[in-house]
């Protein structure tokens, strides 16, 4: 497998902690966002969309951190970050997509760029959308977790599951935009215990092999 990935970015976070907890080599092929190798004609063949993570595995390549993670799912069921059971999984994949599509996509870097350089929008105006949004979704998110955590230390029941792979990588942006997050206890709770299993800590943006010096 390649993985082509960014130190930074919390797309690529998610499928670097579900490769490691699925125990699955890959191969790492750092795309510099900071310098726009992700519009460059090589990565363009390999995804149109000019987004990372792009996973590439038996001559194809799959794009779409979500899609990827179900995937490897498929492919490698220990552990199963997607529950069998059908409620359960709902519950789950709704919070892994409440993260997915209502968060993430209004506050990563094509979008901050935009709000400053075409809308003329000043730093102060950017970090207070960027708030806005963390804090709405967290909110719910805190109220899931609330419900289907069992020991406080999971989203979802009593192991990882997708909902924690996707929760880690935007508290680690929320925390690097300064957005308050103590007003969530629960998210914040299972945020500390995730991070701290060694699969999660191994794919945290300070462990990458092409985070600057």
């Amino acid at each position: 497998m390649k993985l082509y990935s960014f130190w930074r970015s919390s797309a690529a976070y998610r499928v670097r902690i579900a490769l490691n907890l699925k125990g699955l080599a890959y191969d790492l092929v750092s795309t510099q966002l900071s310098t726009g190798e992700q519009r460059s004609t090589s990565f363009l063949a390999a995804n149109p969309q000019g987004l990372i993570p792009a996973l590439e595995d038996r001559g194809q390549v799959l794009t779409q951190s979500l899609a990827i993670i179900e995937y490897l799912d498929s492919v490698a069921d220990t552990p199963l970050l997607l529950p069998r059971e059908p409620v359960a999984r709902a519950q789950v994949a709704s919070m892994a997509q409440a993260i997915a599509c209502d968060i993430h996509p209004l506050n990563n870097l094509r979008v901050m760029n935009y709000l400053r350089r075409e809308l003329g929008q000043d730093d102060a105006a950017v970090q207070a959308w960027y708030a806005h949004w963390i804090t709405e979704g967290f909110s719910a998110l805190e109220t899931w977790a609330l419900k289907y955590s069992v020991d406080g230390k999971f989203m979802h029941g009593p192991a990882i599951s997708l909902a924690d792979v996707f929760l880690v990588p935007q508290m680690y942006n929320a925390r690097r935009f300064n957005v308050p997050v103590d007003t969530f206890p629960t998210l914040v709770a299972i945020d500390d215990h995730v991070r701290s299993l060694p699969a999660v800590l191994a794919a945290s943006p300070e462990n990458q092999p092409d985070k600057p010096t």
